[in-house]
């Protein structure tokens, strides 16, 4: 398994050096010795698109939606291909169906591992200020009750 990754590693380092041709022919060979591995999937498919042999890019991007369906990467890498291609309608078809697999990724519970990193929790309210104790020193204010609207009175002789 341990060399299966180093095989997996040289070709991705020679993917980011622009060496499509190299990095193809690495991951074909790992692919020979294990079909489902995912990421060697994935990234044939990209290296193929990198050196424009589109038809080969889909029917890779093919088979690793065969291994995982739901995977937001094989779906978008999909619509990336088909527009190349000149296939549009695949193309917003597959990016459709990433977007929809971003959306069940993001409904899905948090991991049990998230609660142990502190700084990824979430914010809690903070708590309400402490009670102060009573100040017998200070008198306390008695509120003034208005008094009813009185009538002014008549000066003597009118009649209201």
């Amino acid at each position: 398994m341990a060399l299966l990754e180093q095989q997996y590693d040289d070709a991705m380092f020679d993917f980011s050096r622009a060496d499509y041709g190299a990095a193809i022919d690495k991951l074909r060979r790992l692919l020979e010795q294990q079909p489902d591995h995912f990421d060697a999937r994935l990234a044939l498919g990209m290296a193929l698109y990198r050196q424009g042999d589109y038809a080969a890019a889909i029917a890779e991007g093919h088979k690793a939606e065969q291994l995982q369906p739901q995977a937001q990467l094989v779906h978008t890498n999909l619509s990336l291909f088909y527009m190349k291609a000149g296939d549009k309608v695949k193309a917003e078809h597959h990016g459709l169906q990433a977007r929809i697999a971003g959306w069940r990724e993001n409904m899905s519970a948090p991991a049990a591992d998230a609660a142990a990193e502190p700084e990824l929790r979430m914010a809690s309210p903070k708590p309400p200020p402490p009670q102060l104790p009573d100040m017998p020193w200070k008198k306390k204010k008695t509120p003034v009750t208005p008094s009813p609207p009185s009538t002014p009175e008549a000066p003597p002789g009118q009649k209201t």
